[in-house]
């Protein structure tokens, strides 16, 4: 039972799966040094995880599958949530900043789509490249600073693999978020796959300017995976994929009726 390929940025976010990737994309955020430190210094993640990740779904939820007064509500909210977070290293509303953050969010939901769906035809990963410019523009990134085409894109991500820089304070606090922080204890039996997940999907070099281990029976284990947990996921009930992107929904329309802290 094979889904029809995704045509729109919406129908890749609705998908379960890209939690997955979540760990992924943070580590890769954080080593960008004014991404990491600006984390480290100012983000409440090790103390309010779950209230963390619902702020980062509410935002890619918003942008791909809300309106367009719900994209405006949550772009402006972030703003204000990133005001205090600069320093005379980092500012949260540098563009530069903003398109690697945008960048790590589009490669790892095209990852995660070759994984589970398979490699896309051309032109429908063009579209959708095209379309997640949109992590970034939303704020303060100019349209024109998104690389041209998927080609370009992969240049600027070879380089910029290739300049990261883990700092220690990054690297202590990436490693305990890694060991739980505060997730309560009924989510606890979900993060070992969650670590795996995330050192799976990290490039070699990433994984080991964080001090991360990666053995011989560590690849064997994710071949295994690659192999099976897509098939294991076609078999999974729509209504089952669908339903973290419908609950956040739901609660950022609660919310925001209600005119409640949103993220």
């Amino acid at each position: 039972m094979k889904a029809p390929p995704p045509r729109r940025l919406g129908d890749i976010s609705r998908e379960a799966y890209i939690f997955l990737g979540a760990g992924a994309a943070v580590l890769l955020q954080m080593a960008q040094p004014g991404v990491g430190l600006g984390v480290a210094e100012h983000s409440a993640t090790l103390q309010r995880p779950l209230d963390r990740l619902r702020t980062t779904m509410t935002y890619i939820y918003a942008l791909t599958l809300g309106t367009e007064e719900e994209r405006r509500a949550i772009a402006a909210l972030v703003n204000r949530a990133h005001k205090p977070v600069r320093s005379d290293r980092y500012s949260a509303f540098d563009p530069r900043l903003q398109l690697w953050v945008a960048a790590t969010l589009y490669r790892g939901g095209a990852v995660l789509t070759d994984l589970f769906h398979g490699p896309l035809a051309a032109e429908g990963a063009e579209a959708l490249y095209r379309e997640a410019a949109v992590y970034g523009t939303a704020l303060q990134m100019p349209a024109s600073a998104w690389p041209a085409d998927r080609a370009a894109f992969e240049r600027y991500w070879s380089d910029m693999l290739e300049n990261l820089q883990v700092e220690e304070p990054v690297r202590r606090y990436v490693h305990a978020l890694l060991d739980g922080g505060a997730v309560p204890w009924w989510l606890r039996f979900l993060m070992p796959l969650q670590r795996f997940a995330t050192r799976g999907l990290l490039p070699a070099q990433v994984r080991a300017a964080y001090g991360l281990p990666w053995t011989e029976v560590d690849q064997r284990r994710w071949d295994r995976f690659c192999l099976w947990a897509p098939r294991l996921y076609r078999w999974t009930p729509g209504f089952l994929r669908h339903l973290p992107a419908r609950l956040v929904l739901a609660d950022m329309r609660r919310r925001m009726a209600g005119h409640r802290r949103v993220i």
